[in-house]
């Protein structure tokens, strides 16, 4: 399989790694500055794009992977509020796209079973859920893709939860009661690739759930095994399309 990587920073350099070894070729490699190569030849012969850059320039990617011709497997967040507009494409323009917060077989292992424990846990409402995640510096969003989508089954399984809300201590102290939000920590921090935490906790207890992610190279590959999986289908793919897990 030709592969174009668009973004290649850190992720970009471990996915090319894990490509390679598994007998795929990297055709084209754009980074910042390198806008032109969208209209390369190089570029065009691709069977999929990779995309892994900022929040701020992810949506005009895809747009100009789309008009190249290529599927698009992205992993970038912090830009979803335009995710209906490429679902809209996929269905009005018979366009190709793979998006998920986290490609890790681990992280969604973890965001099935954050969905069930939720479930669980909307029976006994004398826990109340939390969320922290950690992050390295360069991480421009907070909080991250794969924690919005943890809250957002947290909200949508329990009852006395309205909405998720990201504590920004500078401005607020954090609640000492529980409230119709579900909070949110976020942290930033040296290197850290990435580790999320729920938490329930009652007057008696505490629940804690939580996944650490070693290093990078478990993102690629689910990014590669993604690439692989769209280009053999069509249409809105996620990580569910992929792992094919039990529905909680």
């Amino acid at each position: 399989m030709k592969i174009a990587l668009v973004g290649y920073g850190k992720m970009g350099h471990i996915i090319e790694q894990v490509a390679l070894k598994r007998g795929h070729t990297i055709v084209s490699k754009i980074d910042i500055g390198d806008s032109d190569r969208f209209d390369s030849d190089d570029f065009r012969s691709a069977d999929v794009a990779i995309e892994f850059t900022t929040p701020a320039t992810a949506f005009d990617n895809y747009q100009r992977c789309f008009a190249a011709g290529l599927p698009v497997v992205t992993g970038t967040t912090g830009w979803t509020e335009r995710l209906d507009d490429i679902k809209s494409q996929c269905e009005t323009e018979g366009r190709t796209f793979f998006y998920a917060s986290n490609f890790s077989i681990g992280v969604n292992v973890f965001i099935a079973v954050n969905k069930y424990l939720a479930r669980l846990m909307n029976n006994f409402p004398a826990f109340d859920p939390s969320l922290f995640e950690e992050h390295h510096i360069h991480k421009l969003d907070a909080p991250s893709g794969t924690c919005i989508t943890l809250a957002n089954d947290i909200v949508s399984e329990i009852d006395r939860k309205k909405q998720w809300r990201l504590h920004d201590k500078k401005i607020a102290p954090y609640p000492k009661k529980p409230t119709e939000d579900l909070m949110i920590r976020a942290k930033r921090e040296g290197d850290t690739v990435g580790f999320h935490e729920v938490c329930y906790e009652s007057a008696d207890d505490f629940l804690i759930f939580s996944h650490t992610a070693n290093d990078r190279s478990g993102f690629a590959l689910g990014a590669v095994l993604a690439a692989e999986f769209t280009a053999d289908h069509k249409g809105f793919l996620t990580m569910q399309d992929l792992l094919k897990l039990p529905q909680p």
